[in-house]
């Protein structure tokens, strides 16, 4: 019915793999290829269910084989890709498709997408989008079934070896920050699956004063040892409470400091699309809630799963889509009638309320007295690039972090590996910080000023610096106006 899979173009480079695999490697196995791009959260949701078709399958000829098409330029760099396998975990062979062949030859359109290849070469079948776990199980069956009846199956190996993550920090991709009381500093230790509290001794050096979650990845509510988290994005401070996104765990949970205590607000580890809820907050089931604001009885949700922002009110403990539709787009008017895409960053300013919307490489601002929403920066979902200068003309790549100070806005442009600066005022935008990806991202001797940023994926403006999370260089940066450093972290032993 699809004709025979297509050979790897030589000039495809792989990761995952001791050297670049053929058709003739995999001849006797089933194949699945995900075309993905690692920008898109659907893409990310379904990493769960590949790793569980892998595990089912891994006594059987089957093998997953990534297919990275690119949607954003910054996507096509083989660095931000191997950075971007180990960010996800995944263990499987990869092939950077950057010329779209691969891509074009199958006819793929969306992000993610499925073929299906036979031990015998075949193309059986072709699906898209999220939850189709079952289906695709279901599928693989059947053909390592009649694979078995032909006697076609390999016993051979495929010559697989993964990238691991290679880094002489103690964090691992932090996501997100936070101010809370005094000097204190909270870090959302994204991958070792905790919230380090850090205090501020100097503006570049911080002690390690208490971790919340025991670094294991899970769903578990109790004191800081023993509670567990999954992949934690954002944080906000409030009243002796850290409110906490736990993004995979697509859950709200909340971290009473004086108690030492870590129990859920909102979220059973489950993944939904109710775009209409509005109840109580601990039956609710969310979709990756990404970045956290509160004014101490609202908390704005930037839910990147369902393309919208919802709001919690901590009074009565009721949780609501708040705005955006849920059509992944880039559109203005009221709060219902809006869209969002992927929203991943959030400011709130008193009754305003800033967006960084990265699939547009957007931002929104919400105006919450009269409940309508605006773009600021952004017109599209493949409207991105790298311009300053007059506000309605600048571009963006995929920003995931947002703060702001007086009448100025900190963007952390993810995709630019740049922080950027945004002048309410007089409508016009600057760079602040820009790495030229101009060498390598590694610690260059003990001089971190040399090391660009690496996909950063937040900013926060404290005391007259900027303090940022470098994701990809598992580092917190300190910028005071003139030069980029390391924020060092004392470690306590009993901690970290």
């Amino acid at each position: 019915m699809y004709g025979r899979a297509i050979e790897f173009p030589e000039s495809c480079k792989w990761i995952n793999v001791e050297r670049p695999l053929t058709l003739a490697d995999l001849k006797g196995y089933v194949v699945l290829l995900d075309f993905w791009t690692y920008c898109c959260i659907n893409c990310i949701h379904v990493i769960p269910d590949l790793k569980w078709l892998e595990k089912k399958y891994e006594d059987s000829p089957f093998v997953v084989i990534g297919v990275h098409s690119a949607k954003f330029e910054n996507e096509h760099d083989e660095r931000n890709i191997r950075a971007a396998v180990q960010r996800y975990e995944i263990q499987h062979p990869v092939v950077i498709d950057n010329d779209y062949f691969l891509w074009e030859r199958y006819v793929i359109r969306a992000w993610p997408s499925y073929v299906l290849i036979g031990p015998d070469g075949k193309i059986l079948s072709k699906t898209s989008g999220e939850g189709k776990r079952e289906y695709l199980s279901h599928e693989i069956s059947k053909a390592l079934e009649e694979g078995k009846r032909k006697g076609v199956l390999s016993q051979k190996r495929i010559p697989v070896k993964l990238e691991l993550s290679k880094s002489e920090s103690n964090l691992s991709f932090p996501g997100k920050i936070a101010f809370g009381d005094g000097e204190n500093l909270f870090i959302s230790d994204t991958n070792n699956n905790r919230i380090l509290l850090t205090e501020l001794s100097t503006p570049f050096v911080a002690k390690a004063i208490d971790q919340i979650g025991s670094g294991q990845s899970g769903l578990e509510d109790g004191s800081f040892e023993n509670a567990r988290l999954n992949k934690p994005q954002g944080i906000v401070y409030s009243n002796g409470r850290l409110y906490v996104a736990d993004t995979e765990n697509h859950a709200l949970r909340i971290a009473d400091m004086n108690q030492r205590y870590l129990s859920t607000l909102s979220g059973d580890g489950f993944q939904d699309y109710d775009w209409n809820y509005n109840g109580d907050a601990s039956k609710a089931r969310l979709n990756s809630p990404w970045d956290l604001q509160t004014d101490g009885r609202f908390l704005y949700i930037a839910m990147a799963g369902m393309h919208q922002i919802w709001r919690l009110d901590l009074e009565n403990n009721t949780i609501s889509a708040f705005a955006g539709s849920g059509i992944e787009n880039v559109e203005d008017g009221q709060l219902k009638d809006a869209n969002f895409a992927q929203p991943s960053g959030l400011f709130l300013d008193r009754n305003s309320l800033y967006v960084a919307d990265s699939e547009v490489s957007g931002i929104r601002f919400i105006d919450l007295e009269a409940g309508t929403v605006q773009t600021v920066a952004g017109s599209g979902l493949f409207s991105f690039g790298y311009v300053d200068g007059i506000l309605k003309r600048s571009l963006f790549q995929h920003p995931i972090g947002i703060h702001g100070e007086g009448r100025f806005l900190y963007v952390a442009d993810t995709y630019n590996h740049a922080i950027r600066k945004i002048d309410l005022g007089i409508r016009r935008v600057e760079t602040v910080i820009k790495n030229l990806r101009e060498g390598t991202c590694t610690l260059d001797g003990d001089k971190c000023s040399n090391l660009g940023l690496f996909e950063p994926n937040d900013v926060k403006f404290h005391k007259g610096l900027l303090y940022i999370a470098d994701t990809n260089n598992h580092l917190i940066r300190v910028f005071d106006g003139r030069e980029l450093k390391e924020l060092v972290i004392e470690s306590q032993e009993k901690r970290i």
